[in-house]
Order: structure tokens, then C-alpha cells, then sequence
């Protein structure tokens, strides 16, 4: 027994020569696995650069394994070498159950769902804080507005029919807008779009218990459509001239409203979807898939018609176009005005919305600023910091003599207290802008921008294959309901 046991010493030693020597001359590792079947050891020989756990499943036939060294589960996704792995080691393969491994998967689908949130978050942040220059990102008017951005972002998921990420995404733009002024929601139409893009999730995912919810959004989105639109669309057709590319968004309500009460939901379709044949011969013309679409429901599938809709839409004067489109978007119209477009959003959100308001706020803080600057040189003269000689004259509407007198009494170094929040906001403000110019930052900004639309109807650009695929299945209800009564 001690002259076996010493032979079987000395094999060892003489296999693990060589695999040394194999391994300096070809990097060709020597693995240890102890596998789950019977316990079984198998001598494994791999390159550690491209060794991953997922050559030991094929190899193998093993379907949901761990990989385990030195009691450390090892990194699916990672290289074996960057986790430690040697020339040598010894690892167990675990068989993973099948409510273990859900478990895992649903708690890394939570995880990427929590990151990308929080990536849309910073990017729009981000955005926000950066100069606002149109003429060369045309799409910020969306991205300084955070439910804007989460709800641009959700649309894009849905669009690749990732819809449990976009309700993720969608739901936190329905908490942003809750901070908005119902005046401000009442104006445009991003809120009742949004609560359809929900409930159209909801149907998706097959969400039974989100039906209540559902309704109740249902019910917000057509009173915030009425409101936005005005009773028989007459606002929107005073704004657009026409009602044809909206008829969609209808489509859809009526549609999940159909759904959720199982009545006939094809009401708007002859009106609202492209005839064979029609976006063909807007096609041959020239026009993208895009143009023909919202060309032809304008003009109610005239293609004549559409096609000098669209071509006046291309030779549209710019201040013209943009003067319709920022007819119902009070953001924008302060910002046409040449306000700030930040001092605007939150002069909005000061205001509930009220565009008048407003612009009362903002003309007026323009006219301290103003008075600020004219008399902060006084004051600098006196030696006075100009950070506090601007809050001082803030404080006392530019009077110059009351700003020297809170000065002096405050040794030229006002109090955290006294220091109005916008202050604090700028200072704020300028720490984060310095900082977005690392790689991470700019990876954020990327990311959401890569999900912005270019095009300020793609809301409106529905294809309607889901739309008929749920109308197939509703007539398929009703035709059973029929045959059962």
C-alpha cells in the first residue's frame, strides 16, 4: 500500500511537470473539474485567454452550472483568467436548479433595469445643465425636461418590444409629471400620451392585475387629450389644420378602452391606418415610409393630397414651422422669447404652468439682474467680494446703499441663511457641469441621446401592426362570445 501510494505521489508529480512545461510552451492550462455527475474528476486543457464557463456546458452537456473555486462563485460573463483561475486549479461544477436560476435571472433583470434608470437619470441631468445651443441639438427642449426624457426613453424600449423595461422607464416619467402643475399638463399632450404607452404595456405583459390602473389612466389620457385638443379637436385643428396624424393616438385609446370593456375596437381604423396600396404611391413619389404614413392620415388616405401636404411641409419657413410647433408648448414659448431655458422651466414650474405668470417672473428677475449688474461695480470699488456684492444686491432689489449696509453688518461675508436658493442652485449647478466631462458622463449622454427621436411627430409614426393584431384578437372574442350565447 505505501509503495502504491508513493507511485501514485510520484505519477502526479511527473503529470504536473509536464503540464508546467506545456503550459510555458503553449499556454495551454491544465484544469481540475469536479464534475456533478457521480462526482466524476475530469483533466480539463484549455488556453486561460479564451476559457469560459460556457465551453464547460457545451462540452459537457450541462445546462445551468456554477463555477466554483476556493468557495468563490465565478463571473459568467468574465474571462476564468481575470478571476483568478491558474495553470492547475481545481474547481467544482454545481448544477443550478431550475427555480434557482429564475431566481438569479430575474434579480440581474432587476439589476439592468435599476442601472438604466439611473443612466437615464444622470444623462438627462446632464443635459440639462449643459449650454443650451438648438442650432446644433435641436432635441434639447426633450432632454431638459427629466420625464420627458425617461418617457422618450421608454418609447424607445417599446419600440424594440422591450416592454417590461419601457413600463420601468415609463412609470418613473409618470412620477416626474406628478410634480408638474396640472395647468402645465393640461396644455400639451405628453402626459396623455404617456398613460397610453403605460396601459399599451400593461396589454403587453399580459398585466391582469394592473387593469384598475389601467382604466384610470385610460380615463386621464382622454380628459388630458380633450383639454390639449379642446372639445372635437377644434384647438388642434386651429394649431395643425388637421386632425389625421392625432387620429392614431384615438385609435389606440379607444382600442385598450375596447379592451378593458371587450366591445368592437375597430371604430377609427378605416380612417387611421394606410390602405394597401396608398403608401405605395406615396413611396413612388419620393417620400420615406415616414412622410407617407403622416402624410396620407392628414389627408384622410388622399394621395394627391397628401403629397402636397408633405411637399409644403419640406418648404415650410422655418419660423413659420417653429411657431406651430411651439403653439401648445409653453416651455418653448418662453424659450422663443429668448429666456434662459432653465430659468424658464423652473419660472414654469413656479408659475404652475402659467406661461403669463411666467413670464411676468422671469421679466422681472431679468430686470434685478439687470439693476445687479449695473450697481455691482459701486460696491466692488468699496472691496467687497462680487459673489456676495451680487447676493447683497439681490437680496435688496439693487439698492445699492441697503446692499453696503447688510455687508458691513456681516463683515462682507453673508450667512448660509440669508443666500436665496438660486444661489445655491448656480453654484450647484456650475460643480456639476464642470464634472460631465468624464467618460462616464459622457457615456450617459450618449446613451440617452441614442434614444431621443430626431423627429418631432415620431410619436404620432405608428406602424398599426400591433393595433391590428389586437383587433384580430378581439374580433376573435367576440366572435366566441357570439357562438357561445
Amino acid at each position: 500500500e505505501v509503495g502504491g501510494a508513493l507511485e501514485l505521489i510520484r505519477a502526479q508529480a511527473v503529470n504536473r511537470g509536464k503540464g508546467n512545461q506545456t503550459f510555458r510552451e503553449t499556454n495551454v492550462a491544465s484544469l481540475e473539474l469536479l464534475l456533478p455527475r457521480d462526482s466524476k474528476k475530469v483533466l480539463y486543457k484549455k488556453t486561460l485567454e479564451h476559457f469560459t464557463l460556457g465551453m464547460i456546458r457545451e462540452e459537457y452537456g450541462l445546462k445551468s452550472v456554477k463555477l466554483i473555486l476556493n468557495g468563490r462563485t465565478l463571473n459568467v460573463e468574465q474571462r476564468l483568467d481575470e478571476q483568478g483561475v491558474r495553470n492547475h486549479s481545481k474547481m467544482m461544477v454545481l448544477r443550478v436548479s431550475d427555480s434557482e436560476q429564475q431566481q438569479e435571472q430575474e434579480e440581474e433583470r432587476k439589476n439592468n433595469q435599476n442601472q438604466s434608470l439611473q443612466r437615464t437619470q444622470k444623462g438627462f441631468q446632464i443635459l440639462s445643465e449643459r449650454a443650451e445651443d438648438l442650432d446644433s441639438q435641436p432635441f434639447l427642449e426633450i432632454a431638459l425636461i427629466l420625464a420627458m426624457g425617461f418617457h422618450e426613453k421608454g418609447r424607445s424600449l417599446m419600440k424594440r418590444r422591450q416592454f417590461d423595461d419601457a413600463l420601468c422607464h415609463l412609470l418613473q416619467a409618470d412620477q416626474q409629471f406628478s410634480k408638474c402643475g396640472s395647468t402645465l399638463l393640461g396644455s400639451v399632450d405628453n402626459f396623455a400620451v404617456l398613460q397610453l404607452d403605460i396601459v399599451w404595456c400593461y396589454r403587453a405583459l399580459e398585466a391582469l392585475s394592473c387593469l384598475d390602473d389601467g382604466r384610470a389612466r385610460l380615463q386621464r389620457a382622454e380628459q388630458s387629450f380633450v383639454q390639449c385638443y379642446g372639445e372635437q379637436q377644434q384647438r388642434l385643428r386651429m394649431i395643425k389644420g388637421s386632425t389625421g396624424r392625432e387620429e392614431v393616438l384615438f385609435l389606440r385609446l379607444y382600442l385598450l378602452q375596447s379592451l378593458l370593456a371587450y366591445i368592437d375596437a375597430t371604430t377609427l381604423r378605416p380612417d387611421s391606418s394606410v390602405r394597401h396600396g396608398e403608401d405605395g404611391a406615396a413611396d413612388d413619389a419620393g417620400f420615406t415610409e415616414r412622410e407617407a404614413r403622416l402624410g396620407l392620415r392628414a389627408c384622410e388616405g388622399d394621395v394627391q393630397e397628401a403629397a402636397l401636404h408633405i411637399s409644403k411641409q419640406e418648404t415650410d419657413e422655418g419660423p413659420e414651422r417653429q411657431k406651430r410647433r411651439f403653439a401648445s408648448r409653453p416651455f418653448s414659448v418662453l424659450a422663443e422669447l429668448g429666456f434662459n431655458r432653465r430659468d424658464a422651466a423652473r419660472a414654469l414650474q413656479q408659475s404652475n404652468g402659467n406661461v403669463d405668470q411666467a413670464y411676468t417672473i422671469l421679466l422681472n428677475s431679468s430686470q434685478a439682474a439687470e439693476a445687479t449688474n449695473n450697481n455691482s461695480p459701486e460696491l466692488l470699488y468699496l472691496g467687497f467680494d462680487r459673489p456676495q456684492a451680487e447676493t447683497a444686491l439681490t437680496l435688496t432689489d439693487g439698492d445699492v446703499q441697503a446692499a453696503a449696509q447688510l455687508l458691513l453688518e456681516n463683515q462682507g461675508e453673508l450667512p448660509p441663511d440669508l443666500i436665496p436658493s438660486s444661489s445655491t442652485t448656480t453654484s450647484s449647478s456650475s460643480t456639476s457641469s464642470s464634472s460631465t466631462n468624464s467618460p462616464e458622463d459622457e457615456a450617459a449622454v450618449s446613451e440617452v441621446l441614442g434614444d431621443i427621436s430626431r423627429h418631432e411627430e415620431d410619436y404620432l409614426d405608428l406602424t398599426l401592426e400591433e393595433e391590428s393584431e389586437l383587433i384580430v384578437t378581439l374580433q376573435s372574442y367576440l366572435s366566441r362570445s357570439t357562438q357561445t350565447v
